[in-house]
C-alpha cells in the first residue's frame, strides 16, 4: 500500500493495520526460522511497513500531518 494511501486512513485504521502486520512478522520469523520461508524478502518488506504505519501512527497523534 502506498503511503499516500496510508495517509488518508483514520487512527483506528492504521492501528489495526499495524497489528495486522506485526502479527505477519511474527509469522514471516517462524517460518524463515524453520526454513519454510522461500522469499526472505519479505522480511525486509514487512519490517518498512510496520516503520511506516508506526510513523505514521505517530504524526497522527502528534497532529503533525
Amino acid at each position: 500500500m502506498k503511503i499516500s494511501e496510508l495517509r488518508d486512513k483514520s487512527l483506528e485504521e492504521l492501528t489495526q493495520l499495524l497489528d495486522e502486520k506485526q502479527l505477519d512478522a511474527f509469522r514471516i520469523r517462524m517460518a524463515k526460522a524453520t526454513g519454510q520461508l522461500g522469499n526472505t524478502h519479505e522480511v525486509r518488506v514487512n519490517r518498512r511497513a510496520i516503520a511506516q504505519l508506526q510513523t505514521l501512527i505517530n504524526e497522527k497523534q502528534r497532529g503533525d500531518s
